[in-house]
This record gives structure tokens, sequence and C-alpha cells, in this order.
């Protein structure tokens, strides 16, 4: 009977062992939600507006958006309007556009490069839906579609900032145009992330 015990000794073991190692391994892959709560404020990336339209940089440091919130840098406009914002994972709060919304119109619908320099949106600035560009180093936005012929729509944008890509209906039917900024363009280059790296953390 000594061998009997021994035998369910070990296997106690064995067992209680295995157990650990499963809730090891099942911390090291456990997923949650990082949202930070919404807020009134309109610094924060939900408030008690719409939110919508997300687009990740590369590295999911940079989130751009659309809101329907107040815009506190349009203090003359005092009806909330459809805007671009720029949220900022590592730092928890948004980062400033000068220049890119326009008071008295809506912009919307935008995409964003991989290092978060370029951000491509559609603005009805000029009276009609039309496409920009924003560089955020140079703090100003190019005009797309200035001589396209049709409606636009839903633009994106290639990870290196070169290509821009959206629906258009110039043809009498809505199609997928291609517009290339050139050989000279100031790319917008990705920060090298290895495989197993870890998500951006936010500061302390």
């Amino acid at each position: 009977m000594r061998w009997y015990r021994k035998l369910k000794q070990q296997i106690v073991i064995v067992t209680v062992l295995g157990i650990g190692i499963t809730i090891g391994l099942g911390s090291c892959n456990q997923a949650n939600y990082i949202t930070p709560p919404t807020q009134n404020l309109g610094a924060t990336l939900n408030t008690t507006a719409t939110e919508q339209e997300p687009h990740f940089s590369y590295d999911g440091r940079y989130l751009v958006f659309e809101s329907d919130r107040y815009a506190p840098w349009l203090p003359s406009d005092r009806n909330s309007q459809r805007s671009i914002y720029l949220y900022d994972l590592q730092s928890r709060r948004l980062i400033s556009l000068p220049g890119l919304n326009q008071q008295g119109s809506m912009q919307f619908q935008a995409d964003i490069s991989a290092d978060g320099r370029y951000i491509v949106y559609v603005s009805e600035q000029l009276g009609k839906p039309d496409i920009f560009l924003y560089d955020r180093f140079a703090l100003k936005s190019e005009h797309i579609t200035r001589n396209f012929l049709g409606e636009v729509r839903n633009p994106t944008i290639s990870g290196n900032g070169r290509f821009i890509a959206f629906e258009g209906n110039r043809s009498g039917q809505w199609d997928i145009e291609i517009y290339d900024r050139g050989l000279g363009t100031e790319l917008s280059l990705p920060t090298s992330v290895p495989n197993n790296s870890a998500p951006p953390q936010p500061n302390n």
C-alpha cells in the first residue's frame, strides 16, 4: 500500500503544477479594454457626443477619429459640428491639429499614415465634399481633389504617405481613384516594432 500512497502524492503534485502553468500562461495572454472613461470635457477620447470612424497609425500610438462634440477652438460657432481629432495613446490626450478643422463646415472620414504625420480626410469647407491632406509637421492642409470633376468619399492613405485612394463618381458610377503625391514626397515611415513587443502603454 506504501507504493500506492506514493503514486497518489505524485499525481497530486503533477496536477497542481499543471494548473499553475495553465494559469500562468493564461495571464500572459490576457486581453482587455483600455478605453478611457467618457468625460464631458472635449480634451479626451470619448465625450457625451458621438465619436466614430477610428483609424490607428502603424504602431497603435495615434488614433484619428471624427466627433460631433463642441469645438472649443471655434468660439464663434456655438453649435457642435463634425470634426477630426487625434488621440495619443501614450500620453492619453488629444493632439492639436491647427488649421485642419474649419468653422461652419464638417470634416470627416479621416485616415492616418504609418507614423501619424499625414491625415487624409473629407471636408465641406468649399461647399461640397472634397479630399484634403493634412501635414502635422507643416501644420497645413493640401487640397487633393481641386480639379476632380465628381463627388468623392472614403479616402485612405498608404502607410508611407505617398498614395491616396478614394471613391469617386466622375465616370457616372462609383470607382476607386488613386492619387500619387510623387517621388519627392517626404515619406511617413513606421517605427520598427518587434513582433513580440507590447502595445504602447499610457504614461502615469
